[in-house]
């Protein structure tokens, strides 16, 4: 996949990856099984995302079957160690998924209503060319609907965190609130609820009223609600803490604004930059986890859950945008949910199937590359992948 400010930092590439599934970009054998390994397909759709030119690709399955983990290529490229199949890595903007969660768990305790206006929450913050935080839902924030502009595309942003001046700034801390004023600078892309686009500056905000209801940062509430019930021990929500937990790989990028599209190590950085919209480090396993206990009903009632699902069209593509995560279209029968994510130097995707029982969650050590729908195709269509 080609680099883009956006891919870098959050952004919405499952919209990408549904079209290339609903077009049927590659077609998995009749039968995996018949070769000897149920998953022989997709380890060597792993195979080929690294071919393209990526060091390497960490993935777990879970299905009725278990658990299967594989990893391909290079985890550092000094050493020539090879990618870990336990491997830790920032997960971007699956974090939304995480964070929608939270909000809907407190609308189900009576705490919130996702159609009370931003401005009730937050007043005064959503002001400034055009936004107007009473005219804006928490609904619209997370199915972002809102029209609130991008802070990622912010000229001044952009230089510090995309150009070569990310080494100079790479340690620096973003508050939410420096960030959403980033954001009220420009004029809002759309009127509330007339189009849709993707903004990381939603789920900042997100984040920001979690913290207003709860009185404890939304990290905490992460951490509370959802990673210690599901003892996700390998999820964690940073804050400002730079460095990655072990085991992991080293993180590779070519920074967008950096003309001479080189390679760098881009492990080490400060997630507040992504802050609610993207700063959660995790593996595989966990976000099978955590994916087949949301769809699995485990983590909402019912009724939120289904509101989680109800999804908005994304420039009339097939699938749509929910509430923090994304329905995705296969090129066989059936669909999935889930979402994807991008920071410096690593690329992920975690999706189910609707009763949570079929998952595939992955990462990629490198931001310029990799097509990730040939695995999705493998592992979700071959005749013998039923869950």
């Amino acid at each position: 996949m080609a680099v883009r400010r956006s891919r870098v930092l959050g952004a919405a590439a499952m919209v990408t990856t549904a079209m290339a599934l609903a077009a049927g970009a590659l077609a998995a054998p009749a039968s995996a099984a018949a070769q000897g390994d149920r998953h022989e397909a997709t380890r060597r759709a792993l195979d080929g995302i690294v071919a393209e030119g990526v060091p390497g690709v960490t993935a777990q399955v879970r299905d009725k079957y278990g658990s299967w983990d594989a990893a391909s290529g290079v985890g550092d490229l000094k050493r020539g160690t090879p990618r870990g199949e336990h491997d830790r890595f920032r997960v971007g903007s699956i974090t939304k998924t995480f964070v929608a969660t939270v909000l809907l768990q407190l609308q189900a305790e009576g705490r919130i209503d996702l159609d009370d206006a931003v401005g009730k929450w937050l007043p005064g913050v959503v002001e400034g060319h055009g936004h107007d935080g009473d005219r804006i839902t928490v609904r619209q924030l997370l199915n972002h609907t809102s029209g609130i502009f991008d802070y990622t595309t912010d000229e001044d942003f952009a230089k510090k965190v995309f150009s070569k001046e990310f080494f100079k700034h790479r340690y620096d801390t973003w508050t939410p609130e420096r960030l959403v004023k980033l954001a009220m600078r420009h004029k809002p892309d759309f009127e509330p609820g007339t189009e849709w686009k993707y903004s990381n500056t939603n789920y900042i905000l997100a984040g920001m009223i979690i913290k207003k209801v709860t009185g404890n940062a939304y990290g905490d509430e992460i951490r509370r609600r959802v990673i210690n019930p599901l003892h996700l021990n390998a999820t964690t929500v940073p804050g400002t803490r730079a460095t990655m937990p072990r085991p992991s790989s080293r993180a590779y990028g070519k920074l967008p604004l950096d003309p001479e599209a080189k390679v760098y190590d881009v492990t080490e950085l400060n997630p507040s930059m992504g802050g609610s919209a993207g700063e959660i480090i995790s593996d595989s396993a966990d976000l099978n986890r955590f994916y087949s206990a949301l769809l699995g009903g485990r983590l909402l009632p019912k009724a939120e859950l289904a509101e989680m699902k109800t999804v908005v069209p994304v420039d009339g593509r097939a699938g749509g945008y929910g509430l923090g995560i994304s329905e995705v279209q296969l090129p066989c029968e059936g669909m999935l949910w889930g979402h994807d994510g991008g920071i410096h130097g690593s690329s992920s995707l975690a999706l189910t199937t609707p009763d949570g029982r079929h998952s595939m969650a992955l990462n990629i050590n490198g931001d310029w590359a990799g097509d990730v729908s040939p695995a999705v195709t493998a592992e979700f269509c071959g005749s013998e992948k039923k869950a």
